[in-house]
């Protein structure tokens, strides 16, 4: 554990695990069928809860960003990261799309929904981890062709 982090940081991040899965589990984003009706625009219910979400995380940090210079339990300035709009968000971010329509569930509640007894889901959970490895292994041979010397001709 890194020793800088303030002491609560680790039951405090656990504390924050058990009330996102808690409210995945009561708002039912842990069932895929529910997800899928949502994709397909038959259940706008789960649109309250990413809405939800966002305001609470939205207005804490509008909150503490003007209250302190650095998170409380992190240490971090707070700041906008911004990732620029590049040929790799999008297409991550389709290919992300295709594998929630897919699966029916997004990461977070996959592992949640492991938590209702949803074991198939581990078929779904494995497969993100494949596909982040074949990501991963992608770009560690892209990044050395890119720095490897092309022969001479």
């Amino acid at each position: 554990m890194n020793a800088d982090r303030h002491p609560l940081f680790v039951p405090l991040i656990f504390a924050g695990g058990l009330v996102f899965g808690l409210g995945l589990g009561f708002s039912h984003m842990t069932h895929p069928e529910v997800v899928l009706d949502f994709l397909q625009l038959r259940d706008l219910g789960l649109l309250f809860v990413m809405g939800a979400g966002s305001l609470v995380v939205g207005g804490a940090i509008a909150v503490m960003s003007r209250t302190t210079r650095l998170a409380p339990l992190t240490g971090d300035v707070y700041g906008r990261r911004v990732k620029s709009m590049d040929r790799n968000v999008i297409l991550g971010g389709s290919i992300f799309g295709v594998g929630w329509g897919l699966s029916g569930i997004c990461p977070g509640a996959a592992y949640a929904s492991v938590g209702i007894g949803n074991y198939p889901i581990l078929i779904a959970i494995a497969g993100m981890f494949v596909g982040a490895y074949i990501q991963g292994y992608w770009r560690k041979i892209r990044a050395k062709r890119a720095v490897s010397p092309t022969p001479a001709e």
